[in-house]
This record gives C-alpha cells, sequence and structure tokens, in this order.
C-alpha cells in the first residue's frame, strides 16, 4: 500500500467532546496529526458528516486543552476522521510540541510544518 500521508500522525490518547450545534459526543483520540485526527465513539450516529464539529481535549497531566474545528472526512461505525479546518495559534502551538515531542524527526517536523503552511490551515 502507497503511503499518502503527508502530515507525520502520532498515537496519543485523550478524552475528547465533539459538539455540533447542541448535539454533544463524547470521543476518544486515537491518534492526530497536525492536520487531523481519529477519534471513537460510540456515539458517532449523532453526527452530520456534512456539518463542522467543534473538538476540545485537554493534554495528559497537565491544564492545556486544544480547541479545533474539523470537518468529518470520514465516520465508519465508531471511528471518526476528522480534516483541522480552524485552530487558534494558541492550539497549534500545543498540538506542534506534542507532535514535535513524539515524532522524534525534526526534519519530519519541519516538512509537516511546511505543508501546513502551505495550506493557510491555521489562523
Amino acid at each position: 500500500m502507497i503511503e499518502r500521508r503527508r502530515f507525520s500522525r502520532i498515537v496519543y490518547q485523550a478524552q475528547a467532546t465533539l459538539t455540533q450545534e447542541s448535539t454533544q459526543v463524547n470521543a476518544l483520540v486515537c491518534d492526530l496529526s497536525l492536520h487531523g485526527l481519529l477519534v471513537t465513539s460510540d456515539q458517532s450516529n449523532l453526527l452530520d458528516m456534512n456539518k463542522q464539529v467543534d473538538v476540545e481535549f485537554s493534554l495528559a497531566g497537565s491544564d492545556v486543552t486544544i480547541q479545533l474545528v474539523g470537518n468529518i472526512v470520514g465516520l465508519n461505525n465508531n471511528v471518526i476522521r476528522l480534516s483541522i479546518d480552524h485552530i487558534d495559534i494558541e492550539s497549534i502551538g500545543h498540538l506542534k510540541r506534542l507532535v514535535e515531542l513524539n515524532v522524534g524527526d525534526d526534519d519530519l517536523l519541519h516538512r509537516d510544518i511546511e505543508h501546513l503552511s502551505d495550506l493557510g490551515e491555521y489562523t
């Protein structure tokens, strides 16, 4: 199988809350990148694939919370694939640091950041 990902994914587990309008779903982050994340939820059937979702999760052992707006790009059983549409500068800084600590390859991380800035993914 050919690897098509342009961003390094890291395994990271954290409880998350996904919100669409008045619907709130509890989820578990399974892995993430600077571009998106993979979450699981037994409430995934409550989500509308055509609407953006607000995602919030905290970093383990800290009071840091990452907040972002994502698009559902895949919904299969209880697995939800999200691409990041908007993330504030503070959250992207924390996410970048988390990826940096887990990737272990500076060249790979800088490549990811270049791709991200090319896409204008964060504001």
